[in-house]
């Protein structure tokens, strides 16, 4: 779901704020750094759980190991279902050393993340106490075909103490109307961070969303979470070519 990519050096944008630029550094150093469980959950308009998956990550693996299936809904991964992560890995390396021998990306296949949609040279100061500061941060247009500026409201709360992210939340303006058969009336996303381990950086701990329209007038809504728990800090398989990791590309609903 995840593949960390090649990036600007951040602190190379003296418009944006010095913490909000070293709360990007340390996401950007620390992506890579940790295998973790994560648990993916989709429910339906009323609750009841449509899918539940049990994957376990560990980037200090060969590609294709990084990323094994525990669970799918309830139930030990089939051949096929390893073999779909297996691919998942071997893809995610084929990005990582292709970027890293050529300098080259390729976004064509998929969509842009909420991190990279962010436009933070232009973020501005909503809210701040003693503990936190929160930043409202324009999305850009180029290139968004999924969260329209115009539409959506994204926040950042940083801890001033760790410098680094608290919270990230995304929330719809106004009803939005995509491709003129579908509408979406309510929307929103949460990303929460954590502490894993007071020697290093807050790491992503819990991302909720939900989502309310019509398709063709008729009524439809979903809702998901994602949690990451039993974190370990290993060594990117990556390293061995010196891989740098992608500022913001891991931030997203």
């Amino acid at each position: 779901m995840i593949i960390s990519l090649l990036a600007a050096t951040v602190s190379a944008r003296a418009a944006v704020p010095q913490i909000l630029q070293d709360a990007i550094k340390k996401v950007s150093l620390d992506t890579d750094r940790w295998a973790y469980t994560q648990t993916a959950i989709q429910k339906d308009d009323k609750g009841k759980t449509k899918s539940e998956v049990v994957v376990r990550f560990d980037p200090s693996k060969p590609y294709a190991e990084q990323y094994t299936p525990l669970k799918i809904d309830g139930k030990e991964p089939s051949e096929s279902q390893l073999r779909k992560y297996r691919r998942q890995g071997e893809k995610r390396g084929e990005a990582l050393v292709k970027a890293e021998t050529t300098g080259e990306v390729d976004a064509s296949t998929r969509r842009k993340s909420l991190g990279e949609l962010m436009d933070i040279e232009k973020a501005t100061v909503a809210e701040e106490d003693a503990q936190t500061i929160t930043f409202e941060v324009p999305l850009r247009k180029e290139g968004n075909d999924r969260l329209p500026p115009e539409k959506f409201r994204v926040f950042a709360r940083l801890s001033k103490d760790q410098r680094a992210f608290d919270s990230i939340s995304a929330t719809l303006r106004s009803p939005l109307r995509e491709k003129l058969i579908v509408k979406v009336s309510a929307g929103e996303g949460h990303i929460q961070f954590k502490t894993v381990d007071p020697k290093h950086p807050p790491q992503l701990a819990d991302i909720r969303g939900s989502g309310s329209g019509s398709i063709l007038f008729v009524p439809i809504g979903r809702a998901y979470e994602l949690r990451r728990e039993d974190y370990k800090r290993v060594k990117p398989y990556g390293d061995r070519f010196d891989v740098q990791i992608g500022t913001l590309k891991a931030i997203d609903f």
